[in-house]
């Protein structure tokens, strides 16, 4: 196992958490367009899959727990994709003003609930930060190493 290989862990998890906080903001920037950019009606909510970047978890925990940990116990997380949440009704607003209003006065709004995003921007930046002190603390130890060779 490589010196750096919780740095570089660490550092996958910092570059993942960063792309969720940057696709939490483009929804709550885009909660009250009626447009997407595609034309098909109002702007969908999205979101990020993280995955393992090698193997699944389970099957690092199984190999830690028997104490064959001889091989590497994890290589960090990607992002594997973006996705629309298309599940979640839009919601109908009553605005016969509104450029994109139907027949009966009312707009298609987005899904986005500025409430659920906010708690995933916590979730997100909380993580962020963990990730922050877990790569600071590996950079101390290995500052302590190298003082043990003075």
């Amino acid at each position: 196992m490589s010196m750096f290989h919780s740095m570089n862990n660490t550092a996958s998890a910092l570059t993942a958490q960063r792309l969720r906080m940057d696709v939490i903001s483009s929804n709550m920037a885009n909660a009250d367009s009626t447009r997407s950019v595609n034309g098909d009606g109002p702007y969908r909510r999205k979101s990020v899959v993280l995955e393992p970047k090698e193997g699944q978890f389970s099957s690092f925990l199984n190999m830690a727990m028997s104490r064959k940990s001889g091989s590497s116990i994890g290589n960090g997380v990607k992002v594997s994709r973006i996705v629309e949440d298309r599940e979640t009704p839009t919601k109908m607003v009553y605005d016969p003003t509104h450029v994109d209003a139907n027949e009966n006065g009312y707009v298609e709004m987005p899904n986005v609930d500025p409430l659920r995003e906010m708690v995933d921007l916590i979730s997100a930046t909380r993580s962020y930060e963990a990730n922050v002190t877990v790569f600071n603390a590996s950079k101390g130890m290995m500052m302590k190493a190298l003082e043990i060779g003075k």
